[in-house]
């Protein structure tokens, strides 16, 4: 067995070897339309459709529609632009909704055949009588009901005559299992509420554990992936596929994988929605999330996203992965793919006494040192310019080597200049600097000046020829590193109330040619793209991620 494979495609190769037929092979991914997919979505995402690619199978995307209160075709066209964006294509889009009558009739068949009875308990009462790990439950009241009567009561629930929470219909497993998921589960339910695609058909709606299965068997899924939480689920599964299978057809095997967790970030869709709900969030979109869409808007590649997942790996344990992989990621992507780029996001006033008054310049720049084939472009240099505030220090400690009085610095790809004079305001704020330069230090010249070495390089910004740009940088959205732990209504005490800062500064005259989800490196900052709220006439970037790993300082 090749150890190199993870031990999905080990249970994959043990089963062709065992003689399963290679061109049956087929797998689904199976989201929930109540919601936008998250990051934890994109392991299940690449290994369902990676396995599809390796084994030449057929993969599905189907929708398990079946709760039409929190379902929305909004949902439905995000996750497919979602996996799309990633790369990948399925074979068939299904809906569970596309099964509805099949699964209905088989439910009846249950009924008929005194496996599933028809209980007109509270929800409250049901619970009750579960009983708990150590104890066996205590059967319903209604599991001997008539099966006419069962019978007769379902057809009313389908029909719209009894009310939500009047009935369920519940399988007849048995209430002393070791596995309380056994212990007679509801398999349908009264729901009143319009549905995305069947519109006011069904009054019924079949839960997850006996739709899933069975919409498996129908496609002919040969390997249901699942995360660890539904392995419990996995007897249940096979309970009530061993009611509908057909020998002579595939029969789906349920098996499952450790979701994946990531520090400072929460993956549940209930969790997600809150936070756009109470506006502690833009949206499902905001570059704060975790959600694909979100990821997307604040610069991570398809490539970054799904070299993270491969890292991660495939295992059968839970654990959490450190925002510092996902970040790594990122960098060793956009690194060979984005021109750099000069911005200066908290201005500071340069002015260069000895340069001509009416002298401008156009220097070139290479516009990425990891690609041979990035070109370079031309960038002005004038008088004055701009560099970050915090570039100067008027009274610096030892071994700073940034602009100083008396101290010297290379502006990049242009002249050393060297720091003569501070102007402050009437507060006694520096709102400008007063420099000279070596005229004869102009990179690449070839003088012997050009090639002096100072201890500081300074990105920086035209006075003269400049794009002025918004710059939103990110920090983590919660300060608590498990913030999953937190209920819905104690998350606010999770949240990082300073998670965005907004900055106005300046950018190389090149930005103002920058199109939408257009990516960069802004020199000695970080990765950024361009925001989709940005306009002809206003440039906005947000940061992807920074230059070097920040998250084990915090």
């Amino acid at each position: 067995m090749d150890k190199g494979k993870n031990f999905i495609e080990q249970i994959i190769d043990e089963d062709l070897s065992s003689g399963f037929d290679s061109s049956k092979l087929q797998f689904r991914f199976p989201p929930e339309p109540n919601g936008f997919l998250h990051i934890g979505h994109v392991k299940a995402i690449v290994l369902n459709f990676e396995l599809a690619k390796k084994y030449k199978a057929k993969i599905n995307l189907r929708f398990d529609d079946t709760n039409p209160e929190n379902e929305d075709q909004v949902y439905i066209d995000a996750i497919k632009e979602d996996i799309s964006w990633l790369g990948y294509k399925w074979d068939k889009e299904c809906y569970a909704s596309d099964y509805f009558d099949t699964l209905h009739d088989w439910a009846v068949d249950l009924i008929k055949k005194n496996k599933a009875y028809i209980d007109s308990q509270t929800s409250s009462e049901i619970a009750s009588q579960k009983g708990t790990p150590t104890e066996p439950g205590k059967e319903s009241p209604f599991r001997n009901r008539p099966i006419e009567e069962s019978l007769d009561l379902f057809s009313k629930m389908k029909k719209g005559d009894h009310e939500p929470g009047k009935h369920v219909l519940r399988a007849k497993i048995s209430m002393t299992s070791s596995n309380m998921l056994m212990r007679d589960p509801v398999i349908y339910r009264v729901v009143d509420s319009h549905h995305p695609r069947t519109k006011d058909k069904w009054k019924v709606y079949p839960m997850y554990d006996w739709t899933h299965g069975e919409s498996d068997y129908i496609e002919q899924v040969s390997h249901s992936l699942c995360t660890l939480e539904f392995k419990p689920h996995r007897d249940l599964y096979d309970w009530f596929l061993d009611l509908v299978v057909d020998p002579e057809k595939t029969r789906p095997k349920q098996r499952e994988f450790a979701r994946l967790n990531l520090s400072h970030t929460i993956t549940s869709k209930r969790k997600l929605l809150s936070l756009v709900e109470k506006s502690f969030v833009s949206g499902w979109d905001d570059p704060r999330m975790p959600t694909i869409s979100g990821l997307r808007r604040r610069g991570y590649t398809p490539e970054a996203l799904k070299k993270f997942v491969t890292a991660a790996g495939v295992a059968k344990r839970e654990n959490i992965i450190e925002m510092s992989l996902l970040e790594f990621c990122a960098r060793e992507d956009l690194n060979k793919k984005c021109n750099r780029l000069m911005v200066v996001q908290a201005p500071l006033k340069i002015t260069i006494l000895n340069y001509p008054e009416d002298q401008v310049e156009e220097l070139p720049l290479v516009n990425n040192p990891e690609n041979d084939d990035s070109g370079q472009r031309m960038v002005t240099f004038s008088k004055q310019v701009y560099i970050e505030r915090t570039d100067f220090l008027e009274d610096p400690p030892k071994k700073y080597f940034r602009l100083s009085p008396g101290n010297e610095v290379r502006l990049k790809g242009a002249y050393i200049i060297k720091a003569e004079k501070a102007i402050k305001d009437s507060n006694g704020n520096i709102i400008e600097i007063m420099c000279t330069y070596d005229p004869k230090s102009k990179s690449g010249s070839g003088s012997a000046e050009s090639q002096r070495k100072v201890k500081g390089t300074l990105h920086w910004v035209s006075c003269a020829s400049n794009t002025p740009v918004e710059i939103r940088e990110y920090d983590r959205l919660f300060e608590h590193p498990s913030p999953g732990d937190f209920s819905v209504e104690d998350l606010s005490k999770a949240i990082n109330k300073d998670s965005i800062t907004v900055f106005h500064g300046f950018g190389e005259k090149e930005l103002s040619k920058s199109k939408v989800s257009e990516s960069f490196q802004f020199q000695r900052k970080g990765y950024y793209i361009k925001d989709i709220d940005s306009t002809p006439e206003k440039h906005i970037f947000n940061k992807t991620v920074s230059l070097r790993d920040n998250w084990k300082n915090k």
